[in-house]
């Protein structure tokens, strides 16, 4: 841009604020943004500025990525992100606007707003910027032109400007009154007088706005409306105090205000550390935050949390809680090229923070690459270059050249391509035919028909199909249509129905007229999928069939309320007495929502992603999976509980320090990091599960490279890296130095040593990307080619065999005890490998096969030798279906223990588990993987004769104790149990005793339904609910008739609805802080309820089959 046009009385500014930039400019900014500005001649020549390197941005981590100069020695007054384009705007002290476009702070346009005043507020519009000035407010295009210039009064000093709507402003400043202005008609509308003069700052919520004054108080009026027309009165709704000495800045978000500011002290005014926090709906303040920097600027960047920026004007930022406590390592400091900082501000979508110095720079700081300023912001209109310079040379010896490229000048006559009427018609496009089913299925009632929506496209939508088949699937043609007319995309026929997600479909009963035997003919449970995060349940699945891990569940009990493994294990215990019944794991989803490692890994989803399906299904149960076995390790570990809990710790499983988890799971390995230096560390660490690493640039040789699973999986387990790592010796962090050739020398190299292989090897496949899928693609090609010949038959080499060599191969004279040919396609993972731990700490790895068991003899006496045999007993995979949004689904070998207690006989089998369908399957379709729909995410492996290693049996952990008096968590609640009596150590029921029971439920998400064109209502979603209240009554003995439990059930998730009509209980009830009632947890009153159940009680009451579901109870028959 051309500065010749600034205002020569900003060169007062030179002498004062050029001192930092004699003699060299700040590193961080761009000399290319310098052009065309007159620097001090005895300054550094432009030629000479080192040029800034590319900046690596850490994703979720601030850093500054661009710092450029407004203009040179002029302070930055304000600074403001637009809130409609991708640009920042920068005003200067001397009255100089100028706009900068996208992360890369492009100048775009740059212009004198205001001679004398400096500019003290931007905001932007639709249609414009506004720009006000001491006693001047003036509205200009993005390019520099005046749409309107609304001149103050003299005595004027305005400071602050809020936008109440599209057209009404509010303009405050020293004087005691706030001015109206209608930006239509550009008049003042009306004026609000203001009981303490100085407005300086002025905020707005949805139902306020807030008021800060120089004197330190901060004023709320009360807005009650969106527009400011509705205003009912101006009058101060409350006033806040917030410093003795004058206001610096404030911010509101939600409910909480945040503000800081000087206190007065005996030599005058100081920065005040302590920001002053004040909660809204109580209007009153909250502990004070006390921050490590002098507070000048805040605002709250509201991503994940509620977090504050506060920003000091020496150019130190730290970011705390409002409500928490402040931490010195999260500050960061900006490297500002004058003294002082002058104005910050954050971009709507809080991804970047522009900060202005005193020497007219501006520093952009981001927290990802490629940021956004907005949301969603319009295109930026550009000014079009010169086209006559830049036009390509015709050739007219072209016969094909497009007229079109000749520019002509604009006319008005009729050109030669204008068609009279006469010679044309227009041709609509013919709606395509009704579907057939709605015509089947119609119902006429007079001219009017109504017929069922048959569901095949979207409502109110016609798809015009242009071609009758998409040629990328011209090898699924042959498949037809679906009876009612579904027009359904060819290639979504590869995903076989079994594996397809499925869904519970509601009547009015709910489930109870649902047929679950038609998915599930075992005697094997499933789970129910429509809670939310139940994605997990292939992987609960997993854990429960591994037999050393489900007694050790079942056998833990400790007192924390919301535990994992003990929910876990209640979970598991109903899958043991289920007959083929669906469960449901409501409690242990909801646990789980309750750990906040589960919330920072964001295992935690959305009901409208899980829905939509819009999370990365592979990733998340690979970092679930991770989770799971870490929680499950640290619960174990908690050996200190009371006698009546102790369950498992007096069994075998807890017979030292370390937990079984780790004992079953974790690998022992040695780290040694080797420096160029000479000097080896070895550090002993441990791992629960390992992450595949595939061979570097494995996509890129096409020829069909033989690899099998086992280098693999012994390439990431003995993982071997380069890395930049502290050496002892050096002391100090050795930076990558180039050698002689292309490569890089690393500092050092660290390799993994293993000392002590794990009873069952856990494996995440990592495959996220196509570079992996493609790699798995191939090994299976080439794994299936060697199989062939492995066998006698030799492979083609076109694309597909002929008829006669199919017949051949898959005949028992063509291929004598060889699978089918179905059976080795899409195979690479091996069923069983085998493991040896060398002399020299290494580790040998290879696939294992029938044949070779025959050859080497039973893996059991090998072991002696350090020769341990793995076999795969599950895989999870991820379903590829966009109608759907895909799906988790598990292969599971059942052994022999299950089958013997479930159906009485003694064998193993392959299960497909899918929710709440369960179906055999062959065992090589647990290996098979079709990468186009079925994605390996987690295998897991596991010892021969593992079960033989560990005690097995199962021992009730839940005694009598739990029945006994406890007390209430409820802060109010009275001495005496006046709604019951607890049982006394003699009055314990006894098999066959009479209890009565009733439990009391709310709602914590309403019910999802439709209503269908005929008028009948369809249940999408059906609502969740949870037991709030539980009663249990005396059915003989003295005490007949009077309850021994009347307990309410605290909750910490939100309730929609408290059903008080039908439950009678109000909101407080469940709330510890202002509950009357005897309040306890879930898992108390649980495990009340499975003691009474456990000991063979009958309970009477009505409904009892959908109150035990709900609570996630399995009673057996003959008991309710």
């Amino acid at each position: 841009m051309n500065f010749e046009s600034l205002d020569p009385g900003l060169a007062e500014y030179a002498p004062a604020m050029h001192s930092a930039l004699d003699p060299v400019l700040d590193a961080h900014l761009n000399p290319s943004l310098l052009q065309n500005v007159e620097l001090d001649p005895e300054g550094v020549a432009l030629e000479a500025l080192p040029v800034q390197e590319s900046v690596h941005i850490m994703e979720g981590v601030y850093s500054e990525l661009h710092s450029v100069v407004a203009e040179v020695g002029v302070p930055v007054s304000v600074s403001h992100f637009d809130l409609h384009e991708e640009m920042l705007w920068v005003g200067s002290h001397g009255g100089h606007a100028t706009s900068f476009f996208g992360p890369a702070l492009e100048r775009y346009s740059s212009f004198q707003v205001n001679g004398s005043d400096d500019i003290r507020q931007i905001q932007s519009l639709e249609n414009g910027i506004l720009f006000l000035t001491k006693n001047n407010l003036k509205y200009m295009t993005r390019g520099g032109l005046i749409i309107f210039d609304y001149l103050l009064d003299e005595s004027e000093d305005m400071h602050s400007l809020l936008l109440t709507d599209s057209s009404t402003l509010l303009v405050g400043g020293l004087q005691n009154h706030i001015l109206e202005i209608d930006l239509n008609t550009v008049q003042e509308t009306q004026k609000y007088a203001v009981e303490t003069p100085g407005v300086t700052i002025m905020r707005q919520t949805n139902r306020f706005f807030f008021c800060g004054h120089t004197s330190g108080k901060i004023t709320k009026f009360s807005t009650l409306q969106v527009s400011l027309r509705d205003l009912r009165t101006f009058k101060v709704e409350h006033e806040f105090d917030a410093f003795s000495g004058s206001l610096s800045d404030f911010d509101v978000h939600g409910n909480l205000l945040a503000a800081c500011g000087f206190s007065s002290r005996l030599t005058g005014l100081a920065c005040d550390r302590f920001l002053k926090v004040y909660d809204l709906r109580m209007m009153r303040a909250i502990t004070p935050l006390q921050v490590h920097v002098d507070p000048a600027f805040l605002r709250f960047i509201p991503t994940y949390t509620s977090r504050l920026a506060i920003i000091s004007q020496s150019g130190q930022c730290q970011f705390c809680e409002p409500t928490g406590l402040a931490n010195p390592a999260d500050i960061f400091h900006v490297n500002p090229v004058g003294p002082l900082l002058m104005t910050f501000d954050v971009s709507a979508s809080k991804q970047a923070l522009a900060f202005g110095d005193s020497e007219g720079c501006v520093h952009l700081w981001t927290d990802s690459p490629e940021p956004s300023f907005n949301p969603y912001s319009r295109e930026t209109e550009f000014a079009l270059p010169c086209l006559v310079d830049s036009l390509p040379p015709l050739d007219w010896s072209q016969d094909l050249l497009p007229l079109s490229l000749i520019p002509v000048p604009l006319t008005t006559d009729t050109l030669l391509s204008d068609w009279p009427a006469a010679n044309s018609a227009p041709a609509p496009r013919r709606a395509p035919p009704v579907d057939a089913e709605i015509l089947r299925t119609m119902k006429k009632v007079g001219f009017i028909g109504y017929a069922p929506n048959p569901r095949t496209r979207l409502r109110n939508q016609i798809p015009y199909r242009l071609k009758e088949s998409d040629s990328e699937f011209d090898s699924f043609s042959q498949v037809t249509e679906s009876p009612i007319g579904r027009e359904e995309e060819p290639h979504l026929h590869m995903v076989s129905k079994k594996y397809r997600k499925v869904t519970i479909k509601y009547s009015k009963l709910g489930l109870e007229d649902f047929d679950f035997k038609h998915y599930n003919k075992t005697l094997f449970a499933g789970l129910e999928p429509h809670i939310p995060n139940a994605y997990c349940n292939c992987m609960i699945q997993v854990l429960y069939f591994l037999e050393p891990v489900r007694c050790l569940i079942q056998n833990h009990l400790c007192q924390k309320e919301f535990c994992l493994a003990c929910e876990l294990g209640f979970l598991f215990h109903m899958l043991d007495l289920s007959r083929g019944d669906p469960c449901q794991g409501s409690n242990f989803l909801r646990a789980f929502r309750t750990i906040p490692e589960a919330s920072a890994l964001g295992l935690i989803l959305a009901d409208s992603d899980e829905a939509s399906g819009k999370g990365n299904l592979a990733r998340l149960i690979q970092r679930w999976n991770r989770f799971i076995l870490t929680q499950l390790h640290q619960d174990m570990q908690e050996l200190e509980v009371p006698q009546a809990y102790r369950g498992a710790g007096g069994s075998s499983f807890c017979s030292s320090g370390d937990s079984v988890i780790g004992q079953l799971f974790s690998c022992e390995m040695e780290n040694c990091s080797l420096c160029r230096c000479g000097s080896e560390t070895v550090r002993a660490s441990s791992t629960l599960l390992f992450t595949l690493s595939y061979p570097e640039g494995s996509n890129s040789d096409k020829t069909g490279k033989n690899c099998d699973f086992a280098q693999v999986l012994k390439r990431s387990i003995c993982l071997e890296q380069n890395t930049q790592a502290w050496c002892d010796n050096c002391e100090k962090y050795q930076p990558t130095a180039p050698c002689h050739s292309s490569f890089v020398l690393f500092s050092q190299i660290q390799t993994r040593n293993i000392r002590h292989l794990p009873d069952i090897l856990v494996i995440n496949c990592e495959v996220n990307s196509l570079k992996e899928a493609d790699f798995w693609r191939m090994q299976a090609e080439v794994a299936f080619k060697m199989a062939i010949k492995k066998h006698g038959g030799e492979i083609s080499k076109s694309k597909e065999f002929a008829l006669a060599d199919w017949k051949e191969l898959g005949s028992p004279e063509g291929m004598l005890m060889c699978p089918s040919i179905e059976e080795l396609k899409n195979v690479w993972l091996p069923f069983s490998l085998r493991m040896k731990m060398t002399k020299n700490k290494g580790l040998d790895v290879c696939n294992w096969t029938d044949g070779d068991e025959m050859q080497w003899g039973p893996a059991r006496a090998e072991e002696e030798h350090g020769v341990y045999v793995y076999d795969l007993m599950a895989t999870v995979v991820h379903i590829l279906d966009s109608r759907t949004g895909g799906s988790l689904v598990a292969h599971i070998k059942v052994g022999e223990t299950y089958h013997q207690r479930k159906e009485g006989v003694t064998h193993q089998q392959w299960y497909l588990f899918n929710d709440f369908l369960i179906e055999p399957i062959d065992k090589h379709e647990a290996v098979q993987f079709d990468m186009n729909w079925k994605v390996p995410a987690i295998l897991y492996y596991i010892k021969r004769n593992l079960n033989s290693k560990y005690n097995l049996n199962i021992k009730n952990p839940i005694e009598a104790s739990v029945l006994l008096a406890e007390a209430s968590l409820a802060r109010k609640q009275r001495k005496t149990h006046t709604t019951f009596i607890p049982l006394m150590p003699n009055e314990m029921p006894q098999v066959g005793d009479l209890v009565g029971l009733d439990a009391e439920f709310v709602t914590l998400n309403e019910e999802e339904a439709e209503l269908r064109s005929d008028g009948t209502k369809s249940t999408i979603k059906p609502s969740q609910m949870s037991v709030a209240r539980i009663t249990c009554v005396r059915g003989q003995g003295p005490n007949e008739g009077i309850p021994f439990i009347d307990d309410y059930i605290s909750t910490q998730e939100q309730v929609v609805d408290y059903l008080t009509q039908y439950s009678g209980i109000k909101p407080g009830d469940l709330d510890a802080k202002i509950s009357s009632k005897h309040l306890t947890t879930l898992k108390s009153t649980y495990l009340k309820l499975r003691f009474l159940i456990d000991i063979g009680v009958k309970f009477v009451g009505h409904g009892l089959q959908k109150d035990f579901r709900v609570i996630n109870l399995m009673v057996r028959a003959g008991l309710f």
